[in-house]
């Protein structure tokens, strides 16, 4: 009977109750850490996800890459221009020719110069689009120097070639068959490893010199 009694008091409601809230915040708790993981995973795959999307459809005036030349030409002109850009990379880069005239499916060959103008190697890799934005999944570029990291030695200045077309399919796009005149540009930007660097030599230079005779690490 005491036990009855005591389940049915008001003190033995308030622990019941207590030990409910706890249960419940405890759940919550464990939901937004899984919300929170699940987020945190989606934010890193957004970036591939988005790279790989603007790859496929085009979007943005992102180009293709086609894995061989093409095979056939379609008697309709196309103006390419190009355009170059530099961030953050003391480098001169400019395209050697500024535009040309193709037809669409003719195979075409083109160089851009980058000079090294700083007094230490360099490494940059190109980011690249094409403008108006609907004839980047037309744009296909067979071999480009933007497919790898390019370094550059103090004073070093070379050309750098990019083989590409633009397909035929153009024509019959309706978003893009009006397109006489396509703009092909590319920004360089630094790597990661020429960043380190540049922060590695800003933090020596600010640290006091420590008997500098006697260092022996370049031996």
């Amino acid at each position: 009977m005491s036990e009855q009694s005591n389940i049915g008091s008001p003190g033995g409601a308030s622990a019941q109750d207590a030990l409910r809230m706890e249960r419940a915040k405890s759940r919550v708790a464990i939901a937004c850490a899984s919300i929170v993981a699940v987020m945190t995973g989606l934010s890193f795959a957004a970036v591939p996800l988005y790279q790989m999307f603007c790859q496929v459809t085009g979007y943005g005036g992102t180009t293709q890459r086609a894995l061989k030349l093409s095979n056939q030409v379609v008697d309709r002109p196309i103006e390419v221009l190009f355009d170059a850009n530099v961030r953050g990379l003391a480098w001169k880069f400019e395209p050697v020719q500024s535009r040309i005239e193709v037809k669409l499916g003719e195979n075409a060959l083109v160089f851009y110069r980058a000079t090294n103008t700083g007094d230490k190697p360099l490494s940059g890799t190109a980011a690249f689009n094409v403008d108006p934005p609907a004839a980047g999944i037309h744009f296909q570029k067979v071999e480009c120097f933007c497919f790898k990291e390019q370094t550059l030695q103090p004073g070093e200045s070379i050309e750098m070639p990019v083989t590409f077309f633009v397909d035929p399919a153009l024509a019959k796009d309706k978003d893009a068959r009006h397109i006489g005149r396509i703009v092909l540009s590319y920004t360089f930007y630094p790597t990661v490893d020429t960043k380190s660097a540049a922060a590695t030599k800003a933090e020596d230079t600010d640290k006091p010199s420590i008997n500098k005779g006697t260092d022996k690490r370049g031996t």
